[in-house]
């Protein structure tokens, strides 16, 4: 017989566990209607609008009309169950987002923008200026609108991992700790000096890295735990996350 090398008890908790993560709780209700299910996918818009933001904005329209859209499409995607028609071979929250946000802005841009702001409308909370400045200074006519998908896509879940680790550490009362430590986390962090950071903190050199590897051990479960979300099946994981960081290297 076949064997995980893992207990089954683990193996059980760990697909009940996934069994409840948001973007599995939308495909399981399908076009039911589910609060459950349109509670874990207004939160998912919540975090996740960045991208369609990024994607609108880069078709060439202005930064009002972008945020005109994307409010349009997420009221409509809320409110109309549309993730019933998800195709389960691609299930994965981004790649439904992303063909949805195509096939709305081919067939109903023209009605979004007359439609008058109000009414029974669903708002997602959005920062437009803090997305221009992600868009940066490169006019849009130059930008892939996929590619920026893509990568305004893993920036907001690394954002969202971040902010969660912030709170993990605040409540724990290491706030201070965590912000002298969170640069260790980029690319750039071999130009970063323990033994400054350990003069700043009046810790030991040694203490610093213990704390420095605790805290990239935790961002690596975080950012699987986020990409979790985000996916149908446990199975998706380390793709999607290969995925990830294949976007943030373009």
């Amino acid at each position: 017989m076949a064997s995980s090398g893992q207990p089954t008890s683990s193996v059980h908790r760990d697909a009940a566990k996934f069994a409840l993560t948001r973007w599995s709780v939308v495909l399981a209700a399908g076009r039911s209607d589910s609060t459950h299910a349109r509670d874990a996918l207004e939160k998912l818009c919540q975090i996740y609008w960045p991208p369609i933001y990024a994607f609108v904005r880069c078709q060439g329209h202005t930064s009002q009309d972008a945020q005109d859209f994307t409010q349009e499409f997420f009221s409509r995607l809320l409110q109309n169950n549309s993730r019933g028609s998800v195709n389960p071979a691609k299930s994965r929250f981004r790649s439904f987002l992303l063909a949805s946000v195509k096939h709305f802005l081919a067939n109903e841009w023209h009605k979004a923008k007359a439609r008058k702001r109000g009414g029974d409308r669903i708002f997602i909370p959005m920062d437009a200026s803090s997305a221009e400045d992600l868009l940066g200074l490169q006019p849009v006519e130059n930008l892939n609108p996929e590619k920026i998908f893509e990568r305004r896509w893993a920036v907001a879940l690394l954002e969202q991992v971040l902010a969660q680790l912030r709170d993990e550490y605040a409540r724990a009362g290491k706030l201070r700790l965590f912000e002298q430590l969170k640069t260790t986390l980029t690319e750039t962090s071999r130009s970063v000096s323990y033994a400054e950071i350990a003069g700043r903190l009046k810790m030991s050199e040694g203490s610093v890295k213990v704390a420095v590897h605790r805290l990239r051990r935790r961002y690596r479960e975080r950012i699987r735990a986020e990409i979790a979300e985000t996916v149908a099946s446990p199975g998706e994981i380390e793709e999607e996350i290969r995925s990830l960081f294949a976007a943030l290297a373009d």
